[in-house]
Formats: C-alpha cells, sequence, structure tokens
C-alpha cells in the first residue's frame, strides 16, 4: 500500500511523516483491501488554537473513496482523528465483501 502525504504551505518534519506512515500502515494491516492512501495537511487560521486540518482519503478498488477530514492542536490528533472515522467506513466495506 502506498501512503502520498501533502503538506500544504509548510515544511513537514520526518517525525510527522512517520508517525502518519505508521498509523497508516497498522490500518492498512487491518484492512488489506486498501491500495492508496493520500493525507493532506494543512495549516487554517494561523495564530490560533485548533488550526491543523488532516484530510486522509483512502482508495478501495471497486468502490467509491472513503474520505475523512478533522482539524484539531495538532497534525498527529487531526490524522488520528481521521483515522478513527475512516474505521467504521472500512468495517462497513469489510461486511459487504463477506
Amino acid at each position: 500500500m502506498e501512503a502520498t502525504i501533502q503538506a500544504i504551505h509548510f515544511d513537514i518534519s520526518e517525525k510527522l511523516v512517520s508517525f502518519i506512515n505508521k498509523k497508516i500502515d497498522k490500518l492498512a494491516r487491518r484492512y488489506e483491501s486498501i491500495t492508496d492512501a493520500d493525507v493532506t495537511l494543512k495549516v487554517v487560521k494561523p495564530e490560533t488554537s485548533m488550526n491543523k486540518e488532516a484530510q486522509v482519503k483512502m482508495m478501495v478498488p471497486q468502490t467509491p473513496d472513503l474520505f475523512a477530514s478533522k482539524t484539531a492542536d495538532t497534525f498527529e490528533e487531526a490524522v488520528d482523528l481521521c483515522l478513527r472515522a475512516l474505521e467504521p467506513q472500512l468495517e462497513k466495506l469489510k461486511e459487504l465483501r463477506n
């Protein structure tokens, strides 16, 4: 599975990239049908709390793309929230395929 991470208007740290890859790999091990993941990170309204937005799009063959977008204090928290929001969608897909 391939994860594409895009940071809009800021430089992403290696620590954040490895955090995101680790989280997505963990999810991909549980749901083998995931082929790709696109993660977009951006800062909304600088100088305020809750200004880190993460958008995660997961591609599963023969189904519409799964998508979640969350805003939090940190990018790690926003990515975590997105992946938690995607889990029920993936679980539902898994049930439909069985």
